[in-house]
């Protein structure tokens, strides 16, 4: 069965282009395409949607409210963001709405096909030159009892980009040591990879994005 894709954007030379590239992806279907938030919350009283693409400005209603009412209405959709460099001031707020992915919009058709397979699947999608472009810092005053300070200091590299090896020699402590902490982590932030624990550092306000 096809994964049913819908398109929201306000330039429309883009929108007909990614229409064009997914199409020729096997498995997808673009069900619905407009320029207009409001035209989408509408569409989604009668067009069965499994991702929404979603530009983050709009002039008339920006995609933080649009993915905000669309998810109340359907719960199960899945929204990627459809990002430029300079949207990472928004990144937050999206999350906070809801959105599971954030795809460059110059990002090559296999990484848009594994964005929207990711997301589909249930989990969550960076690209990897937002990535590396994103500098995390901890913004809290001190951990809850969830999680330790080393477990926050850990998560504050990776969300970084380093590798277990690298945290090993930043903090002095054995590679095995790093991976049981990272193995912790996870557990007790409940995500599958890299892309969800930045999302969950994120939206639980542990970390700002500058």
């Amino acid at each position: 069965m096809d994964i049913q894709i819908a398109i929201v954007d306000d330039h429309d030379l883009f929108r007909e282009g990614l229409k064009l590239v997914l199409s020729q992806i096997e498995g997808f279907r673009v069900v619905y395409d407009t320029s207009d938030g409001f035209h989408f919350l509408e569409a989604l009283n009668h067009i069965p949607v499994d991702i929404a693409l979603m530009d983050i400005e709009m002039p008339l209603i920006g995609g933080v409210e649009v993915t905000e009412k669309a998810l109340q209405r359907i719960p199960g959709l899945h929204v990627v963001a459809l990002s430029m460099f300079s949207d990472t001031g928004h990144y937050t707020q999206m999350i906070q709405a809801g959105v599971k992915g954030f795809v460059l919009k110059k990002a090559n058709k296999f990484e848009l096909e594994q964005a929207i397979r990711t997301v589909y699947q249930g989990g969550n999608y960076f690209s990897q030159e937002i990535l590396q472009k994103m500098a995390f810092r901890y913004a809290g005053s001190a951990p809850d009892d969830q999680l330790t300070e080393r477990e926050l200091e850990i998560i504050t590299l990776i969300c970084q980009g380093l590798t277990s090896q690298e945290i090993s020699g930043r903090l002095f402590i054995a590679v095995k040591t790093v991976e049981t902490h990272r193995s912790n982590i996870f557990q007790k932030t409940g995500v599958k990879n890299i892309a969800g624990l930045i999302m969950w550092a994120i939206k639980n306000q542990y970390y700002s994005v500058q």
